[in-house]
């Protein structure tokens, strides 16, 4: 049976075999002074430079963004304002206008049964039983 491998060495087998599978070749060690060093790091700087001004760019236009969705929503939110105002005052209209109409049909259905002679035609606005309870049915909101 072989010798077994310490940790150590199984650690570093495979630093060395991934470290191969990702770069495919070794990495060679350049001199400083040598063309093709100052070539790489020409190339490098250029792209870090590409890289940082297209992320200024990008955070330019998110911050554009942000200040036209801000005044959108404030607009947005003057609009809900107004809308509900004005519900506010079709709501109250609507009120008044169904408690008077309550009013007179009220008036008129007292009249109608105060009356002695059942035969003859009234001035009354309600034709029927069913107007009077669907009448009621709406004023009151729940039905009986």
């Amino acid at each position: 049976m072989p010798p077994k491998k310490s940790y150590e060495s199984y650690e570093s087998d495979s630093e060395d075999s991934s470290s191969q599978k990702r770069r495919g070749v070794k990495k060679q060690k350049l001199e400083k002074n040598s063309d093709d060093y100052v070539r790489r790091r020409q190339r490098n700087n250029v792209a870090v430079r590409k890289s940082r001004e297209a992320s200024r760019q990008k955070a330019k236009e998110t911050m554009e963004k942000v200040s036209v969705l801000r005044e959108e929503n404030k607009a947005l939110e003057q609009k809900v304002n107004i809308l509900n105002k004005e519900l506010g005052v079709l709501r109250d209209l609507f009120l008044s206008h169904a408690s008077a109409t309550a009013t007179a049909q009220a008036a008129a259905i007292t009249k109608f049964l105060n009356s002695d002679d059942d035969d003859t035609e009234h001035d009354c606005p309600v034709k029927s039983e069913i107007d009077i309870k669907d009448h009621t049915l709406f004023v009151s909101g729940s039905s009986s």
